[in-house]
Parts: C-alpha cells; sequence; structure tokens
C-alpha cells in the first residue's frame, strides 16, 4: 500500500443535524389518531384497555425477540430504528457536483490539496483521507467496499429484529386469546361473565394486530429503505473517489457517474467543462 511521506491526513467529517422524516411521524401519529378517533367515537373506550393483554402481547414480543438475537443486536436495533425517524440523504445530484468539483481540484494541485476539504459524513471523510494520503486505487476501493458490506450487515441485523416483532406480536395476541377463552370456559356456569370474558380474550388479538402492522412492519420495511438510499450514496462516493484516483478529469467523472441518476435526472445535469 502507497502512502505519501506526509503523516495520515486528519479530514474529518462536518457534523450536520438529523432532519426528522415527516412521512415516518405522518404515518406513525396519523394511524394511531385514526385507531384512538376510531374507539372514542364509538363509545366506552375504557373497555379497549387491558392490563394482562398488554402484557401479554408486548411481554412476549420483547421476550421472544431476546430469545431470538442476542442483547446488543437488540439494544443496537433500536439505535438503527431512529433511522426511520430521520434523514441524512443528500442528493446524489449534490454528492456529485461535489466530486466532479474535487476532481478537478486534485487535477490542479494534486490529491494532497484535498486534505483540507470538510464533509458532512465519516464516509466521505475516510474516503478522502485515503486519497490524501497516497492510498492506491484498488486499496482504497477494497476497503470502502468492505466498510459497505459490514454497514449493510450491520443495518439487515436491525431489520430482522422488528420484522421478527412484527411476526411475533400477532401469535401473542392469539395466545392472548385462546388464555382468555379458557378462563371463558372455566366460568360457563356464569352466564354474565361469559361476554366481558370473550371481549377481553380478543382485545389480545387486536393489541398483536395493531403493533404488528402499524409499528413493527412498517418500521422494517422504512429500515430497508433507509439502507438502500445509504448504499447508494456510499456507491456513488466510492465511484467518485476511485475515479479521482485514476486522474479522472472533471468531465470524464461526471459522465461516469451520472449512471447513478434516474434517466429523467441525468438530463437536468449541466455539462461540466473539463
Amino acid at each position: 500500500m502507497g502512502c505519501a511521506k506526509k503523516p495520515l491526513s486528519k479530514i474529518k467529517p462536518k457534523p450536520e443535524a438529523d432532519k426528522m422524516d415527516i412521512a415516518t411521524i405522518i404515518g406513525l401519529v396519523g394511524g394511531t389518531v385514526l385507531i384512538i378517533s376510531s374507539i372514542i367515537l364509538g363509545g366506552q373506550a375504557n373497555i379497549f384497555f387491558n392490563v394482562p393483554g398488554l402484557l401479554i402481547v408486548v411481554g412476549g414480543t420483547v421476550a421472544t425477540c431476546f430469545i431470538k438475537f442476542s442483547m446488543k443486536d437488540v439494544i443496537n436495533s433500536i439505535r438503527v430504528a431512529m433511522k426511520a425517524f430521520t434523514v441524512r440523504i443528500n442528493p446524489a445530484e449534490e454528492i456529485m457536483e461535489k466530486m466532479v468539483s474535487l476532481a478537478k481540484k486534485a487535477k490542479q494541485n494534486g490529491l494532497i490539496a484535498l486534505e483540507k476539504e470538510k464533509h458532512q459524513d465519516e464516509f466521505s471523510a475516510k474516503a478522502f483521507q485515503y486519497l490524501a494520503d497516497g492510498f492506491e486505487q484498488n486499496d482504497i476501493e477494497e476497503l470502502l467496499k468492505k466498510d459497505i458490506k459490514l454497514t449493510i450487515t450491520r443495518h439487515a441485523v436491525g431489520h430482522k429484529v422488528f420484522k421478527g416483532m412484527g411476526a411475533s406480536a400477532p401469535a401473542f395476541g392469539m395466545i392472548g386469546t385462546l388464555i382468555g377463552l379458557v378462563q371463558m370456559l372455566a366460568n360457563m356456569s356464569n352466564p354474565n361473565s361469559i361476554g366481558p370474558a370473550m371481549a377481553v380474550a380478543l382485545l389480545t388479538t387486536l393489541y398483536g394486530a395493531l403493533l404488528s402492522n402499524l409499528v413493527f412492519l412498517p418500521l422494517a420495511d422504512k429500515l430497508v429503505l433507509r439502507s438502500q438510499q445509504e448504499q447508494e450514496t456510499k456507491n456513488l462516493i466510492l465511484d467518485g473517489v476511485c475515479g479521482i484516483s485514476r486522474g479522472l478529469t472533471g468531465m470524464v467523472l461526471q459522465e461516469s457517474l451520472k449512471v447513478h441518476l434516474a434517466p429523467k435526472d441525468r438530463l437536468k445535469v449541466i455539462p461540466t467543462k473539463a
């Protein structure tokens, strides 16, 4: 691995505030409000709250999650879940424009000139640190691809945790219903207790279905989307850095990076000068 004479550069990512994902907030809050409103408008809202039923569904789902996964995976999945509520994905056009600008700068002043550049994410900072420190292109590509692969693996665990919870919640809802039915059948001698007991038994199925389809499964799908977006962004940065390492001009690099854009967005890109 060829290194320049200068010591390792100190390229640090420039911090950027996360932006709230309004779509996730609207879906989660809106769905909850609609369901609660329909219950209140139907009257007797208090009958939909049952502590034993919640304990069976929530407790059983969490317990199953700890059986399937390690403690570390479960805790990390909660941190990963925050990605469903925040957005830090820069537009591909903006990243491409910056890559072209840096390619021109490197062409004029050499790769060492990239040492003072500020970057908004750790992956970009790491990639350009390799460039400024004189790493060979093959080594840069190998290291960055390994970073992308490990990131995808971490995200996959978080997705599996929430998908597993989405599968377990309805199952424990049914288990709660069966427990309630057993208790109801054990008191058949008292007809007045059959109706309320049946209502309580059905509540656990309701809890499981709501948690699964309104919280766990939608969050799992959103995490998959976030992972795909992050992967696409990192691949764009990877191609840009490798192009700069090969000494491509701004014009050639721009054309090579257009493949990362949708066909309609490619037509909006203003051709750069060499």
